[in-house]
Order: structure tokens, then C-alpha cells, then sequence
């Protein structure tokens, strides 16, 4: 998944960027996956993260990397089946947990992420549209589509993203970046085979809205729990934009399910912290509603991101 963004002012954290001008389209091909497990209600019970096989690697700063990116190596890129983030169309995940606003405050946050059946090109790349809700308090701060796309090694890449940011139920702004557009350039939110001494790896550049977001391995082999399920060998990548030094939000990733828990480390002032409370496939009827809520985003994107979002094709 990207990385999700606290909406308290314009806090902007995560990944990814591309080319521009359209190619032709093609149909979308949709990535087969295991059945999904049930989803189980949140529970009071105790949260276990033991200790990692391999140590965590030191915060000392490198200079993040641009990974090369080569069109011509899409093939099917709206099949993603990387093991660590599988995006089939319908499945959802649900996180709840807590963070601190810009004015000192514990604050409840909800994060839904939904991958949709909608697809969308940029540049050259038919990318999926994932469809993100952002709640604080009970009140939604964030709509945001998001999109991404898999090359023929595995990698997963971020292509940009359209979030509008929400104050007591009105519209506040969109920071939208799009890859090739406004010098935006797409990135890798995950690695194929991720490795502990990786170098940090840009998941994206939007510099007309100050999106620099890059990430880093940081653990391999953990085992954590959270109230859908136990996990083994879990994944942890540490993520931090240009702009706020020595803040690190921590992603905890399973085999076959994706992200399964959010942290922090170092001066992150937002100390958000999150567990993936649902995880489910959509019913048609409900991943038709995601399409539409989807969609309307889409076509207001073009009203306030005519520089970027209204140079690219409609989600489709």
C-alpha cells in the first residue's frame, strides 16, 4: 500500500511518480490470489511484537535513490501479486489507532484503504486505483485516489496520488502530484525482494507539493500480532520524507496480506500508531460503491488539479 498521510494542516508523508502523455489503452488484468481470511473484530487483548532475526539497521542518513525506471518493462502492470503488497480488486483493509495532532492532542485516527476495480493511465502505464478514507475523531479529513503499478520484476511503483483534505466537512485543498507532470517522477513503494543493506529508495517525487517520501528496510523476521491474526516473518520498512529529519514512520508488512501494522520512530511528532483491525474481500455491491465514491473523486481531481490531474486520462 502507500503511505497514508495525517491531515492535520497540510502534514504531507509518502510515495511514488512517473512520465507523461498517454499511450493506448489496454484491459486491466487482474491478479489472482488465495481465497482472503476472514476478518475478526477488534479485541481488548494485549499486542505482541517480539524481536526481530535480523537487528534493526542504523539510523545513520544516506542519500535516497532514484530507482531506474524503464517503461518498456510493464508488461501486465495492473497484475500485483508482489508477495508483500498483493492488490487484488476488492479487498480492503481497515487500521485504527491513535496519533497526536498539530495541537498537542491524542487524537483517534481510521485509515481504509480499498483497492478498486478501476485502473487509470498515466504516461504510458495503465496503473490501479486504490481508494483511501482518512478519518480523525470520527470525521473524515482525507479522501485520496492513489495509483500504482507493477513492473515485470515484481517491484511495485507509485505513480502519484490526488488527496483532498477535508475541515469540518468542507473542502480545505488537494495536494496532488502525478508522475510526469510539474517535474512529479514515479518510485517504488515496494521492493520484489526486499533485503536488509538495501539503499533508501524514493517512493516518488512531487516537489510542486513537496512530496519526497523514500523508505528503507528495516527489519526482517518479526512476529507480530494484531487483532485480525498472528503474523511470522513480518517485513518492517522504515519511511520518512526529505523534509522532516529523523522522523520515521515504520510499516509493518505480512506475506500475502499486505500491511498489517503502522509506527514510529525518532521525532516523529505525530507518533501515529496503527493496527489493521479488518481484512476482507468486497461483495460486488460493495466494491460498486467504492467505484462510484471512487470516480466522483476522479472528476472533481480535473476542477482543482488542472496542472496535473487534468492532464491525464479518466480512471476507467
Amino acid at each position: 500500500m502507500q503511505r497514508f498521510y495525517l491531515p492535520f494542516g497540510t502534514v504531507v508523508l509518502f510515495l511514488m511518480v512517473l512520465v507523461s502523455a498517454c499511450g493506448p489503452r489496454s484491459q486491466p488484468v487482474i491478479a489472482e490470489g488465495p481465497p482472503l481470511p476472514a476478518a475478526s473484530e477488534a479485541t481488548d487483548e494485549p499486542v505482541m511484537i517480539e524481536e526481530a532475526t535480523e537487528p534493526a539497521i542504523s539510523d545513520e542518513p544516506t542519500e535516497p535513490q532514484f530507482a531506474d525506471f524503464d517503461p518498456t518493462n510493464f508488461d501486465n502492470p495492473t497484475a500485483i501479486n508482489n508477495e508483500w503488497m498483493p492488490m487484488q480488486p476488492g479487498t480492503k483493509w481497515v487500521y485504527e489507532g491513535t496519533a497526536i495532532d498539530d495541537e498537542g492532542n491524542n487524537v483517534d485516527r481510521r485509515i481504509e484503504f480499498t483497492v478498486t476495480d478501476l485502473t487509470k493511465e498515466i504516461g504510458s502505464i495503465r496503473t490501479v486505483v486504490g481508494w483511501i478514507e482518512d478519518f480523525t475523531d470520527g470525521e473524515v479529513t482525507e479522501e485520496e485516489i492513489a495509483f500504482y503499478a507493477q513492473d515485470n520484476t515484481g517491484n511495485v511503483w507509485y505513480f502519484g496520488e490526488h488527496p483532498e483534505d477535508y475541515e469540518n466537512g468542507q473542502f480545505v485543498e488537494a495536494p496532488t502530484w502525478i508522475a510526469g507532470f510539474q517535474d512529479a517522477k514515479p518510485g517504488i513503494v515496494m521492493m520484489a525482494k526486499p533485503e536488509l543493506g538495501m539503499p533508501d529508495i524514493y517512493q516518488g517525487w512531487g516537489p510542486a507539493v513537496g512530496w519526497a517520501d523514500y523508505a528503507r528496510v528495516e527489519q526482517i523476521g518479526l512476529e507480530t500480532c494484531v487483532p485480525v491474526d498472528c503474523y511470522q516473518d513480518v517485513l518492517v520498512n522504515a519511511e520518512a520524507n526529505l523534509e522532516e529529519k529523523g522522523a520515521f514512520q515504520l510499516k509493518y508488512f505480512a506475506r500475502g496480506v499486505g500491511e498489517v501494522r503502522i509506527g514510529w520512530k525518532g521525532n516523529d511528532e505525530t507518533q501515529e500508531e496503527l493496527q489493521m483491525i479488518e481484512y476482507k474481500q468486497l461483495s460486488p455491491e460493495e466494491l460498486a460503491d467504492i467505484h462510484a465514491q471512487a470516480l466522483e473523486l476522479d472528476q472533481h481531481a480535473y476542477e482543482v488539479s488542472p496542472d496535473a490531474y487534468g492532464q491525464t486520462a479518466p480512471a476507467e
